[in-house]
């Protein structure tokens, strides 16, 4: 009897180990973000076969009704570009025909700038708004370092020298007060609109000017599917940036429009940072926490879906028809340095 108990126990024990093994090993993250694929979108309150009531405006030609497995507009009545809803040469017509030009701004400060700069630059020239006008503004602490790229016709670079700080987190939440230097100064005197990226991405498919609008913003990757509840909005009521509700979960990485909505945007973010430095309060996802905070209370005329910043690290989604941009490999155990080298 003791020897069949003896068995017995060995096998429960053998069967509970392999159970605790399958359930660490189907609920890793990877795991994880493939059930959250299946948790469905909010749809277009719209009537069915309606209008965005736009005006004259480009995106009144987006068909929102093609795609039925996403929401492709929100409740105040911007669109959510997706793949299928619109015709890219007639967006592409309409702003050549508009002489609509736009600016890129992008940071490669530090390590950043040999990591990820060359290839960022080579690859907006391939898809990044190819039928307009386009000049990259490289802000940079080591102007003599940034790659010679062959651009094509209607595209510059401009190089803008900032400091670089000790740290990545003021690095990422001083680019704010860059830009909007950058807009008073130089690229509201030529360009329409302005699209502010992170330097750590490559372009693999069309970006063009069905993303322009007068405030654009883009669903973050890893949010678009999850509950309100689980979004990462700045929690600590002492941060200017706290949020105990809000819209959607939008994405630094990318965010642009019109010279002068962007510019209002980063000064008032930048506004908000530097009144949490005064009360040493540092928004969790610093720059990133602001922003969302800024697209609560001024709503974006227009929302990117994340086919237009995507991590293949998510794995697999029915409803990712298409990439656009990519994020690269994060290598921040290298780059992301406390001290300067």
């Amino acid at each position: 009897m003791s020897r069949l108990m003896y068995k017995a126990k060995c096998v429960l024990t053998v069967a509970f180990c392999a159970f605790v093994l399958l359930f660490i090993a189907y609920f890793t993250p990877m795991s994880v973000r493939y059930l959250e694929g299946f948790l469905p979108m909010s749809r277009c309150p719209q009537a069915p076969a309606e209008k965005l009531k736009l005006g004259n405006s480009i995106d009144a030609s987006l068909d929102l009704w093609s795609r039925g497995d996403v929401q492709t507009c929100t409740d105040w009545g911007a669109p959510v570009i997706w793949d299928g809803m619109f015709d890219p040469d007639h967006y592409d017509q309409e702003h050549r025909k508009n002489h609509s030009s736009v600016s890129l701004t992008v940071f490669a400060v530090g390590r950043y700038l040999d990591a990820y700069l060359k290839a960022f630059l080579l690859s907006a020239e391939r898809h990044f708004m190819e039928a307009l006008p386009v000049t990259y503004y490289v802000f940079t602490d080591v102007p003599e370092r940034v790659p010679d790229i062959h651009l094509g016709p209607g595209r510059s670079l401009k190089i803008v020298r900032v400091q670089r700080h000790s740290r990545w987190q003021d690095i990422s939440m001083m680019r704010m007060r860059a830009i909007a230097d950058a807009i008073e100064s130089r690229i509201r005197h030529h360009s329409h609109y302005v699209f502010c990226f992170d330097v750590d991405q490559v372009f693999v498919g069309r970006f063009g000017s069905e993303a322009l609008g007068d405030s654009v913003a883009l669903l973050h990757a890893y949010y678009y599917h999850r509950p309100q509840s689980l979004y990462a909005y700045e929690r600590n009521p002492r941060s200017r940036a706290y949020m105990e509700t809000g819209d959607f979960y939008y994405h630094a990485a990318v965010f642009g429009g019109s010279w002068r909505t962007v510019k209002n945007m980063t000064e008032t973010c930048y506004q908000t940072i530097m009144k949490d430095k005064e009360n040493q309060v540092e928004a969790l996802w610093h720059d990133e926490s602001h922003l969302n905070k800024y697209l609560w209370i001024h709503k974006p005329s227009k929302v990117l879906s994340p086919e237009y910043c995507w991590d293949r690290n998510i794995g697999y989604r029915g409803d990712i028809h298409v990439v656009r941009l990519l994020w690269s490999e994060k290598k921040y155990g290298t780059l992301r340095v406390t001290e300067l080298l």
